[in-house]
């Protein structure tokens, strides 16, 4: 069996990229994948310490959430292309910044 810390480290290490991308990126794709890498690390570190609690049980729970989770996502980021699409067809560029300049 995987130790936990290394589920934990991987979830880590995701979360951090997701938010660096959030950070630092100024295209509106960009940061939706941001988004969804951070979605990601977090399901996973929910998988990950439901599968630990109790040797030989994985609590169904925490599977569901995680499904609905990936579900509620997908919504999300269907949403956030939607309004990226329109974004991109009504001030032709992708640029949070200049978007923001555009909109006062």
């Amino acid at each position: 069996m995987i130790p936990l810390t290394y589920f934990l480290a991987c979830s880590m290490v995701l979360y951090i990229i997701g938010l660096y991308c959030l950070v630092v990126k100024r295209n509106m794709i960009r940061l939706l994948i941001a988004l969804e890498i951070m979605m990601n690390a977090a399901s996973l570190n929910f998988i990950a310490f439901s599968s630990y609690g109790v040797a030989g049980f994985t609590h169904p729970l925490a599977h569901a959430f995680t499904i609905m989770s990936i579900g509620i996502g997908g919504c999300i980021i269907a949403i956030g292309l939607a309004i990226t699409l329109h974004a991109y067809r009504h001030y032709k560029t992708l640029d949070v910044r200049k978007l923001r300049r555009l909109s006062h």
